[in-house]
């Protein structure tokens, strides 16, 4: 986004809600569901559009890192795969 854009007005409602403008909408990529993160800062609020992970993506990957290293291996212990998790979690964090 760039730092002096045309600012849009929009009004809050009986309910307190507030329409983004669809041009924001549009370059920040906010659909319909979206998570947005809302504080105040001073006189301003400030809104800001969530990634949350897909947990179920990030598991799916973890079985099969320890599908595959059974399959070399044989069966693994608890404590093996425990190793796989944290091994799993060690490269997101650095990756982030």
């Amino acid at each position: 986004m760039a730092r002096y854009e045309k600012p849009d007005l929009t009004v809050v409602s009986a309910k307190g809600q507030v329409v983004i403008p669809q041009s924001t909408r549009e370059k920040l990529g906010i659909r319909p569901k979206t998570k947005l993160l809302v504080y105040g800062y001073q006189d301003a609020i400030v809104l800001k559009k969530l990634e949350i992970p897909d947990v179920t993506k990030e598991l799916e990957e973890i079985y099969r890192k320890v599908d595959a290293r059974i399959a070399k291996y044989g069966e693994l212990t608890d404590e093996e795969i425990n190793e796989v998790i944290q091994e799993h979690r060690k490269k997101k964090r650095a990756s982030v």
